[in-house]
């Protein structure tokens, strides 16, 4: 895209524009009587339809399209105070946004939920199979979308202006099922029907020009060197409600498309299926979230959709600067794009080349907006995760802007050796390419050099990015590293999900906690009232009941909702530690096998998790699950008190209904490997007791609540540190009776089924290939540590006093904290006010 055809405006014209157009707008859209959703009009003219013929899919989408009537004028008008002002915005660039259902959403943060409720009566609607309509947008996977979704979510509340940037994938990650136990994934085409949220741009679309084409050939996806090709960035909107409905921000994601939809001579020819390749193979970059990255082909895909992000987001976000200011200088004082892990990092050359051949500025002007205009977040301390990019990728599809990482880099290496011109090898660690064959971009380290801020997302993170990820650009960089402990949004993750919860809350301290989640510490004096621990196990068990009842309905399965709930629902991965839940679990089969009449509760193990489809380990850990529980249940003597179930396809919309009714929160990866976590906060947040490591946010949590309220086990991240190098898990197996029962158990065949030797390769990891994550090593303490956690659980009444207190210490795990310390010390943003 060139300058030249960025809009040009100054202000005063833009803002007399909005004003004109603003005042037009409320005067040919009076406010409406808030009984009135016009129902049968948007049934009659959008479907044609009666309103007593319509589905329920018809039934969803005209009361979708009722509230976005209702929500329309104030997202305009949120935006119309964003250009009169020339405010600072925030740009939050993710390849992931997993937002959840939007209706029941919109509506809570709109305050229409009594308007839905009567016409809802006055048309004879069943409200939930509505709700049910709705498909989650298969736009992420786990933590790093949420998260994402969460801040969008506080962006708007606190009046913040922001805009998130993402992809638009047709089929987001997949739709999980299980055969015979085993993961299988299926299309998730969640935009099969309209979706009633978006608002297509074209008149915005952006040009991505590529240094090669695309094309489908015999069904591979093929890139063609040399031969430049234009992609157009199609922008759909989806609004984003702040709570009370004032700010209304904007999620934009962006669909591939060619520049020419049909080779029209080849159609006239009769080469129809050719005809159509280069547009097939543009369009395929939007269509999945997370392609296959164990074939090159995969690899390369998301390299390309890494860079589309990137190319229609900043030129957005640019386009959005040029609208009412001149000076390029400005830039910083009115933008701050924030990337959400190394994904967008691509950011950085591509924001200097548009400076340095767009603008034609200096390269030092160039690169000093560039820095002060980016921020990057980490979210990872594994190496696999800090993605590092064939420099062959770029030679191919952007050339210039592997000419930049290179002159960055040499710069960069100029700087490094004049402050320590005797240190060779402290270059070769902080080069941004990696200084072996095959030649790497880093793309970690790019993201640093190239940002003014850099911030892990809980205090150990941090604190272990900067001491063993990142220690040399510490050293020369030390202004520049932060803690942002990440947080969750209370009003999704609680008056939503858990309204029974929610409404108790409010009886005892009224509303203003759904903003102010430091409110909930006024609930601490009262913790150890009998009369709130009554209410908090009337409303536990009445969660339960219901997430009974629809796991019965949509799954078949059967749970006893009498006894305690054990959840453990994240991304199936082994540093997560899945596997060590199913040794304790093997073990209390053994003990219960062996004596039916065992004093403990009756537990239900709840399982939910996606395995990336070619991690092989993580689908056999899942087949592992699967099996054990269906061998419980063949066992009279153990089923009664023993339980465990896997439920399929976990997303926003599964974990709402699990955490509201979830006794114990598993939070036991291997202390240094979880970043920071969510999922502890929300099930902190809806009353659940943690059992966990010393990792990640649950260090925090701890804090808050204090040690004494969570049931924390195992080697710290110091000690998994130190012990990495002589670490023997058969010792454990030789000294430990849990170790050895799980393991001989699993050696026997007991839970192979009819597939002889299946789990053997679980053996292997565990005890011939060195244990990676210590399952062995913390089975003892974990086993301890549960055992405490039954024995506390049959004691109601102290059970439910600790719950209060950890729920009464969740205030600073509140996204709108997050955001708070993020427009403080990282953005110097400030809060917008849209009338």
């Amino acid at each position: 895209m060139n300058v030249s055809n960025y809009t040009r405006m100054s202000g005063k014209t833009a803002a007399g524009s909005v004003e004109a157009l603003r005042h037009k707008i409320d005067q040919s859209c009076p406010c409406e009587r808030p009984d009135d959703l016009n129902l049968a009009r948007h049934l009659l003219f959008d479907h044609v339809i009666a309103p007593d013929q319509a589905s329920q899919r018809a039934q969803f989408e005209a009361v979708s399209r009722a509230i976005r009537d209702k929500l329309v004028r104030q997202w305009y008008n949120t935006e119309a105070a964003y250009q009169h002002q020339n405010a600072k915005r925030v740009y939050y660039l993710s390849m992931e946004f997993l937002m959840g259902r939007s209706l029941e959403q919109n509506i809570l943060h709109l305050g229409l939920e009594n308007v839905v409720n009567e016409a809802c009566n006055q048309y004879g609607l069943d409200w939930q199979e509505i709700l049910a309509q709705e498909p989650d947008p298969g736009l992420g996977n786990g933590g790093l979308g949420r998260l994402a979704a969460c801040l969008l979510d506080s962006l708007a509340t606190l009046g913040y202006p922001a805009m998130g940037y993402g992809l638009r994938y047709d089929y987001g990650i997949f739709k999980q099922t299980f055969w015979n136990g085993w993961q299988c994934e299926q299309p998730d085409h969640w935009l099969e029907r309209p979706d009633p949220w978006e608002v297509p741009r074209p008149e915005q679309a952006v040009e991505v020009h590529l240094n090669c084409s695309f094309e489908l050939n015999r069904g591979q996806f093929r890139i063609i060197p040399n031969q430049p090709s234009i992609l157009r960035g199609i922008p759909y909107d989806r609004p984003v409600v702040g709570y009370g409905g004032k700010t209304i921000n904007t999620l934009r994601l962006w669909r591939a498309a060619p520049q020419n939809q049909v080779d029209f001579h080849r159609f006239s020819q009769g080469d129809f299926v050719n005809a159509l390749s280069g547009s097939l193979g543009a369009e395929t970059i939007t269509r999945f979230l997370y392609p296959d990255d164990s074939t090159p082909m995969g690899r390369g895909l998301r390299f390309v959709q890494e860079y589309f992000l990137v190319a229609c987001s900043v030129a957005d976000a640019i386009r959005r600067f040029r609208e009412n200011n001149n000076d390029w200088t400005q830039l910083p004082e009115k933008a701050v794009l924030q990337l959400n892990d190394t994904h967008p990092a691509l950011a950085v050359p591509e924001l200097l080349r548009i400076l340095l051949d767009e603008a034609h500025l200096d390269w030092d002007t160039a690169w000093d907006i560039t820095r002060r205009c980016l921020a990057y977040t980490n979210h990872t301390l594994l190496p696999e995760a800090l993605e590092k990019w064939p420099q062959r990728y770029l030679k191919v599809m952007l050339p210039r802007q592997l000419e930049l990482i290179h002159e960055i880099n040499r710069r960069w290496r100029e700087e490094v050796t004049a402050r320590y011109p005797d240190d060779k090898a402290r270059f070769k660690r902080v080069s941004l390419i990696e200084p072996r064959a095959p030649w790497k971009v880093r793309m970690a380290h790019l993201a640093i050099v190239g940002s003014h801020c850099i911030n892990g997302v809980s205090q150990i993170h941090t604190d272990l990015l900067k001491r063993n990820v990142v220690p040399d650009f510490v050293e020369m960089l030390p202004e520049r590293f932060v803690n942002m402990t990440n947080g969750i949004t209370p009003r999704r993750w609680l008056l939503q999900a858990n309204p029974g919860l929610a409404s108790l809350i409010t009886e005892v301290i009224g509303t203003e906690w759904i903003t102010d989640l430091a409110q909930l510490a006024r609930l601490k004096p009262m913790a150890a009232d009998a009369g709130l621990a009554e209410g908090l196990r009337k409303v536990k068990d009445q969660a339960k009941r219901r997430l009974v009842d629809t796991l019965k309905r949509q799954h078949s399965l059967i749970l006893n909702p009498d006894s305690l709930f054990d959840c453990h629902i994240k991304r199936i991965h082994e540093y997560k530690r899945q596997l060590l839940n199913a040794l304790h679990i093997v073990n209390l089969f053994d003990r219960l096998r062996r004596n039916p009449d065992l004093d403990i509760p009756a537990r239900t193990f709840i399982f939910a998790g996606k395995a990336a489809p070619s991690y092989r380990t993580a689908k056999l850990i899942i087949k592992f699950i699967n099996n054990l529980g269906a061998r419980i249940q063949s066992e009279p003597g153990v089923r009664d008190k023993l339980q465990v179930v896997f439920v399929p396809d976990y997303n926003v919309s599964v974990a709402e209904k699990i955490l509201a009714a979830s006794d114990v929160s598993e939070q036991i990866s291997t202390a240094g490997y979880e970043a920071s976590g969510t999922g502890n906060m929300k099930f902190m947040l809806n009353g659940a007791l943690t059992i966990g490591t010393y990792d990640g946010a649950t260090i925090e949590m701890a804090q808050s609540a204090g040690e004494e309220n969570l049931f924390l086990f195992g080697l710290n991240a110091q000690q998994v540190a130190e012990s990495r190098y002589w670490y023997n898990p058969r010792w454990h197996y030789e000294n430990d009776q849990e170790a050895r029962v799980a393991l001989d158990l699993i050696q026997s065949g007991e839970f192979d089924g009819d597939e002889p030797g299946l789990f053997h390769p679980l053996l292997d990891i565990l005890l011939h290939h060195g244990d990676y994550y210590m399952h062995l090593a913390d089975l003892k303490s974990y086993m301890e540590t549960q055992q405490s956690v039954g024995d506390f659980y049959q004691q109601p009444e102290a059970w439910a006093q600790r719950a209060w207190l950890n729920i009464a210490a969740a205030g600073p795990f509140s996204s709108d904290r997050t955001v708070q310390d993020y427009a403080r010390d990282v953005w110097n943003v400030c809060p917008v006010e849209v009338t």
